[in-house]
């Protein structure tokens, strides 16, 4: 499913136009965003938990010459599905 089509599920489900949906689903991937930037979590029961976690820097290795390299340290997002989620997926 890409956005568009999300979109338009939300639209049906919520029984709002495309556009309404559309500004729905934008205001809160951008609270998401926003949020876990700024080193705070979201955590929404049964679903999952957003949060921002650091990665030392380690060595890797490029795979066509197998030359080792330094990989940086770097701020990343993660997300944890909720019992309810996995549960869902794996029925």
């Amino acid at each position: 499913m890409n956005k568009q089509q999300l979109i338009k599920k939300i639209a049906r489900d919520a029984e709002v136009t495309q556009r309404q949906a559309s500004v729905m689903l934008e205001s809160t991937l951008n609270i998401i965003i926003e949020t876990v930037a700024s080193g705070e979590k979201i955590q929404l029961l049964g679903f999952g938990t957003f949060e921002s976690k650091y990665r030392e820097s380690r060595m890797g290795r490029i795979p066509s010459s197998q030359e080792p390299i330094e990989i940086p340290a770097a701020t990343v997002p993660v997300f944890k599905a909720g019992v309810e989620f996995k549960e869902a997926v794996n029925r």
